[in-house]
């Protein structure tokens, strides 16, 4: 089977980009299930209701998110309503919505995701390497395919999640950085990795960002309200080839629509 995983959203340019691609990429790779980042995805900053509702109608299976989940007020009881809309499992009780997800291709395959964060430069969250250990245990009692959304600053705390769980889940993939990496590997006990998987959105300004408005708040060091660029927009994704029968991957292969040499 084939997971596509999408890179973070980045407002409405990112929406309009999946909209327009979702389609030829599901096509064109034979993906199975789809996975899509929305913590960006309304203005460059949460997501709300309406949009999550959006997304998953286009046909992806599952959302994940990260940092900016709370930024939309009214996404907080929705949490709680859609189990297809995740948030870092590692933030500490009591927290509302969920942290992982299982579900199902339309050929009946099960497939887990856990969507964490990380603590370097980031907020101090629980410990997200044992939080992983506990799901990712509890999951594989329902299936061998677990896909790991590690939304984290830092390359190194990226990097050592793909090799803590190693064996264990069908691949780790970085988020939140926005700037896809060029390390997508599988590693030697069958857990494709990647640093950044990359961002849905312009990328002509600075990681989704009008780039007159970043440069402003790098100039000035005082606020600046941002909104997303637009030009140049692209969505980014990786799509993992999985061995159905191990839950081991066989490739990870990165993805830009439209295309461009990577």
């Amino acid at each position: 089977m084939r997971i596509l995983f999408i890179g973070d959203l980045v407002g409405s340019p990112g929406r309009q980009v999946l909209q327009s691609e979702l389609d030829r990429l599901v096509d064109q790779h034979k993906a199975d299930l789809i996975i899509a980042n929305v913590e960006n995805a309304a203005g460059g900053f949460g997501v709300t209701p309406e949009i999550a509702r959006e997304t998953l109608s286009l046909g992806v299976h599952c959302l994940t998110s990260g940092n900016h989940i709370w930024d939309r007020r009214e996404i907080i009881p929705f949490l709680d309503e859609e189990p297809r809309l995740l948030r870092p499992l590692n933030y500490p009780p009591p927290v509302p919505g969920y942290g992982t997800w299982i579900g199902e291709t339309a050929a009946g395959i099960r497939v887990g995701v856990v969507n964490l964060m990380g603590r370097v430069f980031m907020p101090p969250l629980l410990c997200p390497f044992g939080t992983a250990d506990d799901a990712v245990k509890k999951l594989r009692e329902h299936t061998r395919i677990v896909l790991v959304d590690f939304h984290a600053e830092a390359t190194s705390e990226k990097i050592a999640m793909g090799w803590h769980l190693d064996g264990r889940v069908t691949a780790v993939v970085g988020t939140h950085t926005h700037v896809q990496t060029a390390d997508a590997r599988v590693l030697p006990s069958g857990t494709a990795c990647i640093t950044d998987v990359g961002m849905t959105g312009s990328h002509d300004g600075i990681i989704g960002i009008d780039r007159k408005l970043a440069m402003k708040r790098f100039l000035t060091q005082r606020p600046v309200r941002f909104t997303p660029a637009n030009g140049n927009v692209r969505l980014k994704a990786v799509l993992i080839d999985v061995d159905e029968a191990t839950g081991r991957s066989l490739s990870i292969t990165r993805l830009s629509a439209p295309e461009e040499n990577l």
